[in-house]
Order: structure tokens, then C-alpha cells, then sequence
């Protein structure tokens, strides 16, 4: 990934040990995928995942603390709580696909997926996390270089880049590009 390296030591100046702070163990993740699957109230964490009742309280608590979930009064019954995604909890579902799907691929024993996770659109299984670019080309490792936040856009070559600005697009949540027909487009 280039000359430059993060700081590995100094633990403030990388995401990665904020986010293993916080969900760094299995029960959070656990919980997580719980949560995505539509699980609310205590009892039903306690149920469905056969955690001890101190270790689902405490990890209910720290992902409430951190503002992945939040706590509500149950709209037909006040005196439960239901812990509901916030949208900081749902940003942690591409992470949470990714190693399911890392653990899919190298788990010690061969994981048949049933149910199986597809797209709403077409009903036809997920593609793999792939890290994007601006543009949506997809990057593999020998794609990736660390730069300094004020050599940011700044190519090899001297020149300066927009996000963007080479094939027109923006992509949003759920945007598909033919990159082939936008570069072609772009081009003239």
C-alpha cells in the first residue's frame, strides 16, 4: 500500500480500534445480527441467541452507550423496552455482510447458507463486499495507497483529481454504473 504507513502504535488515528472498542467481541456482533433480523426486546435476544442474561445486559447497555441501538418505550405496552437500530447501527451492516461472508468462504467447516441473503430487486443472492472507488471501480489491495490528507486527489503524474469528475457519476445507495458505458461516454 505504498511507502506511507498509518501509525500502527498510536491507536487514535485509526478507526479500526474505535470500531473494536466498541464491537470487538462476539456478543456485539451477535446481538447485531440479531437486531438486523428484526429481534427488539430483551427477552427475545435472551431466547433466540442463549446468552447469559448479565453478558446480553451489559452488551445491550455498551451498544446503547455507543448509539448503535437506542431504547424505546414499546408503542403497545409502555413498561417494555424494545433496542432498535440507530442509523449508526445500520451503517454496520456492510461490515457485518463482509465477515459473514469471509466466514463463508474460510470458516473451518463449510457453511450452507439457508436462508440466503439476496437482493430485494431480484431476489438473486448477494454479490461479495467489494471496496469501492469514488467512481465504483472496484479495488482490490495492490489498488490501495495511504496519502496525507493534503495529497489527497494528487496523482502520481502531477495531476489533480475530482471525485467523479472522470466518468460524471456520483453513486448513492443502490445506483448500478456500467462503467464500460460511462468511461465510453465520458470519453466523447
Amino acid at each position: 500500500m505504498g511507502d506511507l504507513r498509518e501509525p500502527l502504535r498510536d491507536l487514535i488515528e485509526c478507526g479500526l480500534p474505535q470500531a473494536l472498542e466498541v464491537m470487538g467481541e462476539r456478543w456485539s456482533f451477535m446481538i447485531l445480527r440479531a437486531s438486523f433480523n428484526g429481534l427488539k426486546h430483551f427477552e427475545e435476544f435472551l431466547s433466540e441467541l442463549g446468552i447469559a442474561r448479565n453478558i446480553l445486559s451489559n452488551r445491550l447497555a455498551k451498544l446503547v452507550e455507543h448509539g448503535i441501538l437506542k431504547r424505546e418505550p414499546c408503542a403497545d405496552d409502555r413498561r417494555k423496552i424494545e433496542y432498535r437500530l440507530t442509523e449508526k447501527g445500520f451503517d454496520l451492516l456492510p461490515a457485518m455482510v463482509a465477515l459473514r461472508q469471509w466466514g463463508q468462504k474460510y470458516g473451518s467447516e463449510q457453511v450452507i447458507e439457508d436462508p440466503v441473503l439476496v437482493d430485494e430487486h431480484d431476489r438473486l443472492p448477494i454479490g461479495p463486499v467489494s471496496i469501492l472507488a469514488h467512481d465504483g471501480r472496484i479495488l482490490g489491495p495492490q489498488d490501495l495507497l495511504l496519502v496525507r490528507p493534503a495529497n489527497l486527489g494528487k496523482r502520481a503524474d502531477g495531476s489533480v483529481a475530482t471525485p467523479g469528475a472522470g466518468l460524471g457519476i456520483g453513486l448513492g445507495r443502490g445506483d448500478v454504473v456500467d462503467l464500460a458505458t460511462a468511461k465510453a461516454a465520458a470519453a466523447g
